[in-house]
């Protein structure tokens, strides 16, 4: 599995990205997706997934009604919607499929509550740094 996020960027508070995952060696109608960041010190945080087939969603309480997980299967391609950006949004976000079927199911758990994120349980793509001036 091969990923690769872009359309990461400098914006000023309240404004908008949208971040693209571009996804190769899986199919997305079977494997969810993540998207994850992390700010330097810190643990990797959940933000945002969409499982395989039904395409439920999932999204961290920092994030929900401001950002917006899609996907387009036929270009095999996961999206961030980011909206009213705050100063505390600034991380290098990371989008990631899950190594087992176990994590798969686990993931929007994980990430709506806020629990741990291992980085073992995952394949990761090469982040894009979001910087949000206050």
């Amino acid at each position: 599995v091969q990923l690769q996020a872009s359309g990461g960027g400098l914006v000023q508070a309240g404004g908008s990205l949208n971040l693209s995952c571009a996804v190769s060696g899986v199919a997305l109608d079977y494997y969810p997706v993540g998207w994850f960041r992390r700010t330097p010190g810190m643990e990797r945080e959940g933000v945002a997934c969409i499982s395989s087939n039904r395409g439920l969603i999932y999204h961290s309480k920092s994030v929900e009604g401001r950002f917006t997980i899609s996907r387009d299967s036929t270009k095999n391609m996961v999206y961030l919607q980011m909206n009213n950006l705050k100063p505390e949004d600034t991380a290098v976000y990371y989008c990631a499929t899950p190594r087992n079927s176990d994590t798969g199911v686990a993931m929007g758990m994980m990430i709506s509550r806020g629990l741990p994120i291992y980085d073992r349980l995952f394949d990761w793509g090469q982040g894009t740094l979001v910087t949000v001036s206050s």
